[in-house]
Formats: structure tokens, sequence, C-alpha cells
């Protein structure tokens, strides 16, 4: 049965005509007429007895009107009570985020949403790789420069820029004598390229230590077994407290905290709840937000 058809018929029953219907719902007169004779071509039964000036519903069409007016009513309902979460949001929502992000930060925004929007079932996992949004059933992904997707729409929501770092006790590079290095897993290049006060330098380093994690690294830079290429925001608390010096600024692009979800159309109230708590806890997205939500 076409529920649409069915609708329109209850339209014309509830207002007692198709002319007084079409006036209330804005609709055209015609329109009405005909998707009420379809219906009762695929029903096979007269609905409406209709006379010079009058409109009445046949016994079958009482019947009919009585049994699927309330269940259309209570889809309306449903579907509007749907609709209004967006003052309410309510129900599950599956974020992806990367290891660093969710170590220093993801855990605190979680909770202040979860008691901000109690009736949302808040889940996040950890995970670097490009997870399949639609295969995995994720609402939101966090991704750092993401590459471009025609199927994802987003925004970034946080920068960042990479500084190298050490303890004051391993003094400054000399020259181009290598300097001992904490890197993040294998590989990684022998020398940072930095901008510096008075122009550009170029540091090398050999590896004393490989981690498999940025906070493992700043941990062990502080214990001063090397340097290390760290996001400024991790470290922003230390260089002012003196437990590291910073030796430049990275060369190369920033890194960009981006929220990808599949259409910015129709977007859940739950999806938009949390792009809009991001942006409450980070309004300008920089690197100094980051390191005092971070704190210590």
């Amino acid at each position: 049965m076409d529920l649409l058809a069915l609708a329109d018929f209850n339209l014309v029953a509830r207002h007692g005509g198709f002319g007084r219907a079409a006036r209330a719902a804005g609709r055209p007169k015609a329109t009405l007429s005909r998707r009420v004779s379809e219906l009762e071509g695929a029903l096979a039964l007269r609905l409406f007895e209709r006379g010079a000036r009058t409109l009445t519903l046949t016994e079958e069409g009482r019947a009919l009107h009585e049994r699927t007016g309330m269940l259309l009513a209570e889809l309306d309902e449903t579907a509007a009570a749907i609709a209004s979460g967006g003052a309410n949001p309510r129900g599950r929502l599956r974020v992806s985020a990367p290891l660093l992000f969710s170590q220093v930060a993801m855990g605190k925004l979680a909770a202040e949403f979860a008691v901000k929007h109690p009736e949302v079932q808040l889940e996040v996992t950890t995970d670097d790789r490009a997870v399949d949004m639609v295969e995995e059933g994720y609402d939101v992904v966090i991704r750092v420069n993401p590459e471009t997707d025609e199927s994802l729409v987003g925004r970034v929501f946080l920068r960042d820029r990479l500084v190298v770092v050490a303890s004051p006790a391993l003094g400054q590079p000399q020259g181009n004598r290598p300097v001992p290095a904490v890197v993040r897993g294998p590989g990684g290049g022998d020398a940072w390229k930095v901008k510096v006060p008075d122009g550009r330098a170029r540091i090398p380093f050999e590896p004393v230590l490989r981690l498999s994690s940025m906070i493992m690294v700043r941990d062990a830079v502080r214990a001063g077994v090397g340097s290390a290429c760290l996001p400024v925001s991790l470290v922003s608390h230390d260089i002012a407290a003196g437990r590291l010096v910073q030796w430049g600024d990275v060369e190369g692009p920033e890194i960009a905290l981006w929220t990808l979800y599949p259409s910015r159309r129709l977007l859940s109230a739950r999806v938009s709840a949390f792009l809009d708590h991001l942006k409450q806890a980070f309004p300008q997205g920089t690197p100094d937000e980051l390191a005092s939500y971070i704190g210590t």
C-alpha cells in the first residue's frame, strides 16, 4: 500500500473534502483527488461517495480512516521526536580518533560530552589507520592531515606544529656532529630542518631509542637521553618550565586535525552536538589551546 496515498486519503477524510484539505495542506486539489483515486483503484474499493456538493466516506472508507489515521499520526509523532533530537541528542555515537590525541585529550573530552549529553552513548576507539566509516559503522572520524576523500566532508578543528626539543643538560647541537635522538618507529631520516631566529639550520641526529608513541618519546626526552621532534602542544609546558629547551620549529606542512563525516546534509543531532563540543573546547583551534586543555 502506498503510504503517501494513504496519508492523502486521511487528509481529505479529516477535512471533509478535497478543497478544504488542499487549502489546509497547501497542495493542489487535483493532486489529492488523483492520489485518492489511485488508492481506491489499488484497493478495488470506493472510499468516498462523491456528490455534486458533498463528499462522504463510504463504510469501507470510514473503517480505513479509523484504523489508519491513528497509525499515521503515530508515525508523524515518531519522525518529529527523532528530528527534534537537535535540542536533545540521543542514541549511539561512534568516534574513531588517532592515538596521540586520544591519549592526551579524548578522555577529558568524552567525559565532558557525556555530562553535557547524558542520552548519547558515546563510543571512542583509537586507531591511526584510515578506517572505513560506512563499513565499520563510525559516525565521526578524527584524522591528522587526511587525504582527500570525495565521499567524506569535514573541517579542521585544531592545528599544531612540530618542534625539536631536548633536555637542557644535553647542550646545544654543535656543527655537523649528530645529536642523540629519540624517534618514533623505524626510519625517520637522519637530520631535522628547522627554522631558528637567525634563519634556517640542519640538525643531524642519530637515533638512540625507537619508541612507538609520542608520549613515550616525550618522557624519554624529559629523562635526558636525547632530543626529539614533537608537537609543540605536547611540550610547551615543559619548555615554559625549563625542563626542555626548543632548538627550532621543524620546516614542513602544519599538523591539522580534521573531523570527517559522510555528509553535511541531514547531519544527526548527535554528530552536530559532538562537533559543537569540539568547537567549544578549541574555539580558535591553536596549539596553545590544546596545550592548555591538556594541562601538565
